[in-house]
């Protein structure tokens, strides 16, 4: 992504809208993930405010590699501007940190690696979470924010919710536990109950989100999602593939606007609760977000069988539409539109 006045202008939007944000002021965070798409445009929102708003947050991204860090936060941070700790989801290895508050954001979130490394990939949610929430019990009056996933839901068909309606935090549906590409729902529904353990057992101040479908131009190179896949394409004059009809109706958001919400529920949520992200004004098919992405970058959307191999990583939730009253009633709102996302996306790109 290409760091511009306008990239910024958008950041300053959100950030002046997140209630109580001055809570972060002068405090300690840490975050895992930091380089990846939800939780990068998290660290710019914290090196705007410490820039414009003289916040005083001292900022420590926890990752694998550090030149990576480096690379991906090129205008944004200088090296004085943060702290850098090893640290890999798939270790135990405790962390040597004080934070007030911890954002978790490191996991495996890529269909086709879930095929290709199921063990990891659900392991990775309980090894890597267990070393934060053990941070936590140490820090004590921290506060940490786990980034589960609107897949803990599954299908709903088999109870007695609305198969087409949206979903609120307490309709949990039917996760097929003896498939592998159930490694990622499974492992998010196990960290989340790790989550609730440590509350009630060493009184950790956790709380949880489960973003929906978050686009924009934070995205991997390497990210195989069918959004990002779309993204990449349009982005770079290519005609956009589907492999399915994509009827299925999802809940979109666009990455500064989850941001937003991730330190919107990280100051104001309530222990032991989870949040759902999801902007009311973009909920739409996936064909909807290809014809979108084709439509603003002048390609076509041209439609491929798709293989076996390719069908195992498709998400079998049929209907992902999340109910964001709760997170609304914490004061947040999306800015950005479908549309309007879309076409920042492509700039930004």
């Amino acid at each position: 992504m290409k760091y511009c006045k306008e990239y910024w202008d958008d950041v300053r939007l959100v950030a002046g809208s997140i209630p109580e944000i001055d809570k972060l002021y002068n405090k300690k965070i840490l975050i895992t993930g930091a380089t990846g798409m939800l939780c990068s445009p998290v660290v710019d929102i914290i090196s705007l405010l410490n820039r414009e708003k003289n916040a005083g947050i001292e900022l420590t991204i926890a990752g694998r590699s550090e030149q990576r860090c480096s690379d991906r936060f090129k205008g944004a941070l200088d090296a004085g501007d943060y702290k850098f700790v090893k640290y890999d989801a798939n270790s135990a290895a405790k962390l040597d940190v004080k934070a007030d508050y911890i954002i978790h954001g490191a996991s495996n979130a890529d269909n086709r690696r879930f095929l290709k490394e199921p063990v990891e990939t659900l392991l990775s949610n309980i090894i890597g979470l267990k070393a934060l929430l053990d941070l936590a019990a140490d820090n004590k009056g921290s506060r940490l924010l786990f980034v589960s996933s609107s897949e803990v839901y599954g299908n709903r068909e088999r109870f007695s919710y609305a198969a087409d309606g949206e979903i609120a935090e307490d309709e949990y549906g039917y996760v097929d536990i003896l498939s592998s590409r159930s490694c990622y729902p499974s492992g998010k529904r196990a960290a989340e109950s790790l989550c609730a353990s440590y509350i009630d057992e060493y009184d950790v101040d956790a709380v949880i989100v489960r973003p929906g479908y978050i686009y924009g131009p934070t995205i991997s190179k390497t990210d195989s999602r069918a959004s990002a896949a779309f993204t990449l394409d349009a982005a770079s004059g290519r005609n956009i593939v589907m492999k399915s009809k994509g009827e299925q109706l999802r809940s979109y958001c666009y990455m500064l606007d989850c941001a937003s919400a991730l330190l919107s529920v990280l100051v104001k949520g309530e222990c032991g609760e989870a949040y759902n992200i999801s902007n009311k004004d973009s909920i739409v098919s996936i064909k909807d977000v290809a014809e979108c992405l084709a439509e603003k970058s002048g390609v076509k959307v041209v439609f491929e069988i798709p293989s076996e191999e390719e069908k195992k990583s498709f998400n079998p939730m049929k209907n992902s539409v999340l109910d964001a009253t709760k997170i609304e009633s914490l004061g947040w709102k999306a800015y950005f539109g479908l549309e309007e996302g879309i076409e920042r996306t492509l700039k930004f790109l």
